[in-house]
């Protein structure tokens, strides 16, 4: 009986019917041209089929759409076309957008969004959208889940015109932009609509509220009137130019400025019609934003993003391996930099050359292959290294998927006199992983293996495990993970924050939907993570930390939200830990702690010109006490300018002979969008945390599409001096003056 119920349980988890894929859109091709210009004055548009009656996503999923949308679609030999006519309550109103910035986010903007899942395999999907200004944005979904990598760019037309009661949107996606299977005639589509009228928000094919509006477990389908045939040769050239001027003011070496002019770039080279060959020669990232400052309380490394454009497409074949926050198989942000021991700091480290090959085989089979070369450092005497990667995903059941993944990393150099870097030195980790999703969204989960081995081995517990699984229905989730991480586990190439772990978490959510009223959702969750270690002295494992968090998230009528948070957390420190991370008297080591605080944020009405978030915290932390005040305000000028200000300040309160401290991290940003294209950032940070006032200020002319000329001004200064008082003193500064060109051949 028992196996018979177990059998059971896993057809239910693997094979339930998909809900809501039964809109299909039939496209039929044309001869006529089309003027992308926001005007629908081409016949060709009357003679299409119409994609509408949409239905409503929020406040509400049980009818349809207040404001309704139409969209047409046709195509010829190079170009997918869209149009869209978003009709709306009022004959005149005002529509929010945030500026001519591309690649505009947030609920609260009037906008248009076109999914295109190419293979059909309900996991991976091109986005493009176009907002009331015609602003456009494309993005990356992958993994099934709705999440959008917004830092893939590509080419592509799109104009939009307000008219008295609906405003039109009108677009032209090349197909050499996006991949897909020479011969098919079907794909998985969705669109969605952002309406700040009434903040609703509306999908073709109907979307449960609980899940993300972007997932495509939920698509209908595009049916072509023939199947879709090879784009032509499709390679696209993206070369930099470079020029940089810095100056090192703590480098007693460096009397003046130092200069250097960079040339390089980038190729993508389609491989039938999915797969993609990313090629990079002496690659330049000085275009990215840096990252923002935080308040670091943690004992461990914390994680960033990757933003540079080369790691983006089909990124989750590459970084979901393994454990997203413990032991993550493969981080691409260690590839260009190197930890320094004799200078004790993060430094760059120039890669010369790299190649990535990625996609789909076919509709089951996807592969990613990554090889890359940095050069060596002779003031530190760092070798050259090698970064290889290989992984191979295969399709199963509705949405899951498995896959197996070997990376390298290896030194090739002759020996030199730096003990820290082994001139033979290797690093090795195979991977195994599990990806589920059902059919209808309701179960999703994880189980991943790791084992590594490297040069400098240990031979003990050189392997990671974890395991996740949660079921996801309108009313309950639950939700189980447990996670291993063992003593010699190296992954060099990954993001591994400590070793001999074990974890176990658990959550209980319950959803509540109030029928009248300013609340629109609201849901109570309890949390209970439980982490075990081995200590030092001993190598005893006993329990480190634990978490038990009950919190009510409120989500209203108005697009505001309220999140309240009762938490209590246990702590025993392996090694000896200054909890204010400012140098202070540390907390012995074999000691442990229990504290308790109340968290609490609010986010208003983003739709608002001005607008505002807020935190507050309150209680124990380890032996004394913490207050933590927080948030942002933002303003803007629509569409030229927004204004936005981040304040956090954590007061530490700490018994004798420990350190307390005021922590305080402000940063500002400044956002001008003269037109759709010429942008003008400044940001400025100031963390006397880490006793540091930064400023990065960049302007773009985007010249032609994905062309873009860059001015980068970056500034960082100490804020104490040797007295410890306020000043300013110079670190680094630097000017970076870059052009680069997308060409297609």
């Amino acid at each position: 009986m028992s196996k018979k119920i177990l059998y059971t349980a896993l057809l239910v988890i693997f094979f339930l019917p998909s809900f809501g894929q039964d809109m299909i859109y039939h496209i039929r091709k044309t001869d006529s041209p089309i003027k992308i210009d926001g005007v629908l004055d081409e016949a060709v548009w009357e003679q299409l089929d119409v994609a509408q009656n949409f239905f409503q996503y929020f406040p509400s999923d049980s009818s349809k759409a207040d404001s309704q949308t139409e969209i047409r679609l046709t195509y010829d030999d190079h170009f997918l076309y869209f149009s869209a006519k978003m009709y709306n309550q009022s004959e005149d109103r005002d529509y929010v957008v945030p500026s001519f910035r591309r690649d505009y986010r947030g609920n609260q903007i009037d906008g248009i969004s076109l999914l295109f899942d190419t293979f059909q395999d309900k996991t991976n999907a091109f986005q493009f959208g176009v907002n009331s200004y015609g602003v456009q944005r494309e993005g990356l979904i992958a993994g099934g889940f709705g999440g959008t990598s917004w830092s893939w760019d590509n080419k592509w037309y799109a104009e939009a015109k307000k008219y008295p009661g609906y405003w039109v949107a009108e677009g032209a996606i090349p197909f050499k932009s996006i991949r897909f299977k020479e011969g098919m005639d079907q794909w998985n589509i969705n669109f969605y609509r952002l309406d700040s009228e009434n903040g609703e928000r509306s999908t073709w094919n109907q979307i449960p509220r609980n899940y993300d509006i972007k997932s495509l477990a939920f698509t209908g389908v595009l049916q072509w009137d023939q199947p879709l045939q090879k784009p032509g040769s499709n390679i696209s050239i993206i070369p930099y130019a470079a020029t940089e001027i810095n100056r090192d003011f703590e480098d007693e070496n460096q009397s003046s400025a130092d200069s250097k002019v960079n040339f390089g770039g980038d190729a993508k080279i389609a491989i039938g019609s999915g797969l993609n060959l990313d090629l990079t020669v002496n690659p330049d990232f000085s275009q990215v934003e840096v990252d923002q400052q935080v308040t670091n309380l943690d004992r461990f490394e914390l994680f960033f993003p990757e933003k540079r454009q080369f790691f983006l497409e089909n990124a989750d074949l590459f970084s979901n391996f393994g454990h997203p926050y413990y032991a993550r198989t493969f981080f691409s942000r260690r590839i260009g930099i190197v930890n320094d021991t004799i200078n004790d700091e993060i430094r760059p480290n120039k890669i010369l050359y790299g190649a990535r090959l990625s996609g789909k085989l076919d509709n089951n089979w996807r592969i990613g292959l990554l090889n890359m070369q940095t050069e060596s450092i002779e003031d530190i005497n760092l070798p050259s290294f090698n970064y290889s990667f290989a992984a191979l995903q295969r399709k199963v059941f509705a949405r899951s998927n498995i896959g197996a993944v070997v990376v390298n990393k290896q030194s090739f150099d002759s020996p030199n006199d730096n003990m820290d870097f082994d001139p033979d030195h290797y690093n090795r980790v195979f991977g195994l992983d599990y990806n589920l999703a059902s059919a209808n969204n309701k179960w999703i989960g994880k189980a991943s293996y790791q084992r590594s081995w490297d040069s400098d081995s240990i031979d003990v517990e050189e392997y990671a495990h974890s395991f996740w699984l949660a079921y996801r229905g309108r009313d309950w989730r639950v939700e189980w993970a447990h996670t291993l991480v063992g003593k010699g586990f190296n992954a060099e190439m990954g993001f591994v924050p400590r070793n001999g772990l074990f974890r176990i978490e658990n959550t209980l959510a319950r959803n509540f939907y109030p029928k009248k009223g300013p609340i629109n959702f609201h849901q109570l969750e309890a949390t209970l993570e439980t982490l075990w270690g081995d200590t030092e002295t001993t190598g005893e494992q006993v329990k480190s930390d634990q978490l038990v968090a009950i919190t009510e998230n409120i989500q209203f009528q108005n697009t505001s939200r309220l999140d309240l948070s009762l938490r209590s957390r246990f702590t025993y420190l392996f090694n000896s830990f200054d909890p204010t991370n400012t140098d202070g008297q540390e907390l012995p080591a074999d000691t442990e702690y229990t504290y308790r605080w109340f968290w609490a944020r609010y986010g208003s009405d983003q739709r608002k010109l001005f607008s505002y978030s807020i935190v507050g915290q309150y209680g124990e932390y380890f032996n004394g006490k913490r207050f933590r005040l927080g948030g942002d305000i933002s303003y803007r000028i629509q569409p030229f300018a927004a204004f936005s200000l981040n304040l956090n300040y954590n007061r530490l309160s700490m018994p004798v002979p420990y350190n307390s401290a005021d922590l305080v991290l402000i940063g500002s940003r400044i956002d001008l969008t003269m037109t759709r294209n010429l942008f003008l950032t400044s940001f400025l940070q100031y963390n006397n945390q880490a006793e540091n006032f930064n400023i990065n200020t960049r302007l773009q002319w985007r010249f032609k599409p994905v062309s873009d000329f860059f001015i980068v001004y970056t500034d960082n200064y100490a804020t104490m001096d040797m007295n410890q008082d306020f000043g300013l003193q110079k670190r680094n500064r630097a000017l970076v003056i870059k052009l680069t060109y997308w060409l297609n051949l």
